[in-house]
């Protein structure tokens, strides 16, 4: 089912643009879109400029969306750090009272190392927010793709527990089509005895390689924390019917979550 955007406002100077839709499939979930303007910057060098793009975007959107007493999902990713940094200062100066559920052992940490309220899905499965990064987004559509840490069927998981979903990216992450900057592919997690056969479906129905994550410190696949595999799909240059390719794969036996079009479909 297709997003109804109801505003689009992009914020001009140093601060960043916020998208709010909503979705009718995702239980009228508040989407919100925190992106950092590429003009939000210092003249320290482009690893500065992307820097302080993330930190403008994860404080507008603790600052904007985080209120005493809510219960928060922590998602995972580079940008996330800046929305703890920025959460943890305002507990401590606000005297916030909040909970925090985390999507990886990352956020976990995360969570712990800066003395925030560590909670779970079973003892607060309706959270208020959550707040997550993205790979990439796509402007015209709201599409993006992310997950690409490995953390994507957690995230979701989790996601689909909150009345609120944050999405906080510098603006360098948005683009015109999908895969325009994003190289990696769609990120796609599996059981690990059925990675082949889907790994075989998916170049045979849409094209592209669907490639298996190697671990970068031992031999053999990288494992989730759920203990699955990863299948990166590097679509060919293709204007894809996103909902038809969600709609196919999440049919497939042994596949457990794609973390494309996530804005879009459950």
């Amino acid at each position: 089912m297709p997003l109804a955007v109801l505003r689009k406002s992009f914020v001009a100077g140093k601060s960043p643009a916020t998208h709010v839709a909503v979705r009718q499939c995702f239980k009228m979930t508040t989407v919100n879109f925190t992106v950092g303007l590429p003009n939000c910057r210092t003249p320290s060098g482009a690893d500065k400029v992307q820097n302080v793009s993330k930190m403008c975007a994860a404080h507008t959107a603790v600052d904007k969306h985080v209120k005493n007493g809510m219960k928060l999902g922590i998602g995972s990713g580079s940008t996330i750090v800046y929305s703890i940094q920025r959460l943890a200062q305002r507990v401590k100066d606000e005297s916030l009272a909040v909970v925090c559920v985390p999507t990886s052992y990352q956020a976990r940490q995360l969570i712990i190392d800066h003395n925030l309220p560590l909670g779970n899905l079973d003892t607060h499965p309706i959270l208020d927010c959550t707040i997550d990064g993205a790979d990439e987004i796509e402007t015209g559509t709201l599409t993006c793709i992310k997950g690409g840490g490995g953390c994507l069927t957690q995230e979701k998981i989790v996601a689909s527990c909150s009345k609120q979903l944050i999405i906080v990216a510098d603006g360098e992450k948005e683009v015109s089509n999908l895969g325009e900057k994003w190289k990696k592919g769609v990120p796609i997690e599996v059981i690990p005895m059925a990675y082949k056969p889907i790994q075989q479906k998916i170049e045979t129905k849409y094209g592209g390689e669907a490639i298996l994550r190697m671990s970068a410190d031992k031999a053999g696949p990288l494992v989730t924390d759920n203990g699955n595999f990863l299948l990166d799909w590097v679509f060919p240059n293709v204007k894809y019917c996103w909902s038809s390719v969600h709609n196919y794969l999440k049919l497939i036996p042994g596949m457990l979550c794609e973390f494309d079009f996530l804005v879009f479909f459950y």
